[in-house]
């Protein structure tokens, strides 16, 4: 999937409202391919076929709201924050390769 492609389609806010507890595992693994892992997380994702089936399979467990390009593009930027951060605090350089 490329950017402009996922620009096109647009961006929905996916939001977990009920808990994994006594759910199939299929049904806790799609939550947690999409990002989800908690009552209360919200995740953007891209407004493509591949999203609207996990949806689909999930409807009882989330809530879906639509989301802009911005809020999107906001929450990219956290996740590379908190990445550079983690392999910073692992001793790993920019790149991820090891300090000697």
């Amino acid at each position: 999937m490329s950017a402009a492609s996922a620009a096109a389609g647009g961006h929905l806010r996916v939001t977990q409202v009920r808990s994994t507890i006594s759910t199939k595992p299929k049904h806790r693994g799609t939550l947690r391919a999409l990002g989800l892992r908690g009552i209360g997380r919200s995740r953007i994702l891209p407004d493509v076929p591949d999203v609207r089936g996990m949806i689909a399979r999930v409807p009882h467990l989330i809530e879906v709201t639509p989301a802009t390009a911005e809020e999107a593009a906001a929450q990219r930027v956290g996740l590379d924050a908190s990445r550079r951060e983690h392999r910073v605090s692992e001793g790993r350089g920019p790149q991820g390769k090891e300090r000697s």
